[in-house]
């Protein structure tokens, strides 16, 4: 997609909670749900076209049921075809998505970043947020990228100006004041609850500690 199409100007953030939670299967949902989640991610790899539909059927019926914001990463197609009005996309996504289409369709956009090139391309699509990582070393997937670190958080928090701010990877409930006071909107997390040996437990610790 060439980078001079214009883009509309997004909406008021009031979907916005201050933790962001990124599970990969909606059974996750089913636990979590109850206890206040009101933000969060469907990023499921590897399933065939049928199964991933269903998958995403499931949790945006879930997550109506208790108002909770769904965001699905990478498939915008089948997240427009569906019905969601939420879409993550990281960098490589974002080459071969089809970002008018998404955005006539009235989805909001989230956009990965890791560095000054990426940033700047994302900021001319308007997203919806922008997300900065990995903040801390993360143990979910290997990164071409060092951990950024809370200074990096904090001058994103400037370039950015009014547009959301999540900060992802390698973040835990203790090391969450400080990305807060580096300036995160929102503090996205995987590893710290589902692999936590009590998840609900964990859960409610963090949305206590963003005040949810």
């Amino acid at each position: 997609m060439p980078h001079s199409q214009t883009l509309p100007v997004k909406p008021t953030a009031n979907w916005l909670h201050k933790f962001y939670l990124i599970v990969d299967n909606s059974q996750w949902l089913e636990r979590f749900l109850p206890l206040g989640l009101k933000l969060v991610q469907l990023r499921i790899k590897d399933l065939p076209a049928s199964a991933l539909a269903a998958e995403i059927s499931k949790a945006k019926v879930l997550c109506a049921a208790y108002d909770c914001q769904l965001i699905i990463n990478d498939h915008w197609q089948l997240a427009l075809d569906l019905g969601c009005d939420f879409i993550h996309l990281g960098q490589e996504d974002l080459a071969s998505a089809d970002l008018l289409e998404i955005r006539r369709a009235g989805l909001k956009l989230g956009v990965s970043t890791h560095d000054g090139k990426e940033l700047a391309y994302a900021l001319s699509l308007k997203p919806d947020y922008i997300a900065l990582g990995p903040v801390y070393a993360t143990q979910l997937k290997k990164m071409p990228w060092a951990p950024q670190g809370l200074e990096k958080l904090a001058r994103w928090r400037q370039l950015v100006g009014e547009t959301p701010l999540v900060a992802i990877g390698g973040m835990s409930v203790e090391r969450a004041a400080g990305a807060y006071r580096a300036g995160a909107d929102a503090i996205a997390v995987v590893t710290d609850v589902l692999w936590h040996q009590d998840p609900e437990q964990r859960l409610q610790e963090w949305l206590a500690t963003a005040g949810q």
